[in-house]
């Protein structure tokens, strides 16, 4: 048996459309493989002069561990209420405490005062008195919100008003501006 003749296929035959369709087609893929190729390797930026990094000290400072600029003779400060915040946008909480001395008769005067702590430092210290003891004034409602402290002070409207019975009340808030607290009050805040 002698093998047979094959017929010629057609396929097996270049002409030269089929040049133009492999060209195309080779076409095609290099112009698409920068679409579906993949994505380019990015690099982080370098942080410049406007990002801050992370806190290192996210705890707010403890005022039991303070020391007030507070002189009360023999009986000790007492912490009347406290709250936290960032009040400087730094990004770490400081803490406003409202302290008196522990007197055993009378209404003691209040303090207000913003304690901060540094990274690595066991003991937060006091870094502004918003209401002095000596005013003679007391706090009643009081926050720390969106970097503002609020309170209700109670006062004397004179000497001869005793310290039982404060007759002024004023309605205060200190915000950080341009490096210090700015004390403000809203119209009208004030009644005697």
């Amino acid at each position: 048996m002698q093998p047979s003749a094959v017929p010629e296929l057609a396929h097996t035959h270049t002409r030269p459309i089929h040049w133009v369709a492999t060209a195309t087609a080779l076409a095609g893929v290099v112009a698409l493989s920068p679409v579906l190729g993949p994505d380019a390797a990015t690099a982080a930026p370098t942080p410049g002069p406007h990002t801050k990094s992370a806190p290192a000290h996210t705890t707010p400072p403890d005022p039991a561990a303070a020391e007030f600029p507070l002189d009360c003779g023999r009986v000790k400060a007492v912490v009347k209420k406290k709250a936290s915040g960032d009040l400087d946008g730094d990004g770490r909480p400081e803490t406003v405490a409202v302290v008196h001395c522990d007197s055993p008769m009378g209404t003691p005067p209040d303090g207000v005062y913003v304690l901060t702590q540094g990274a690595g430092s066991t003991a937060p210290r006091v870094v502004a008195t918003l209401a002095d003891p000596e005013d003679r004034t007391n706090v009643g409602d009081f926050a720390v919100r969106d970097g503002e402290v609020t309170a209700v002070l109670f006062g004397y409207s004179s000497a001869d008003v005793p310290s039982c019975c404060p007759d002024v009340r004023e309605n205060v808030k200190w915000r950080w501006e341009n490096g210090a607290f700015v004390r403000s009050a809203p119209s009208g805040a004030r009644s005697v």
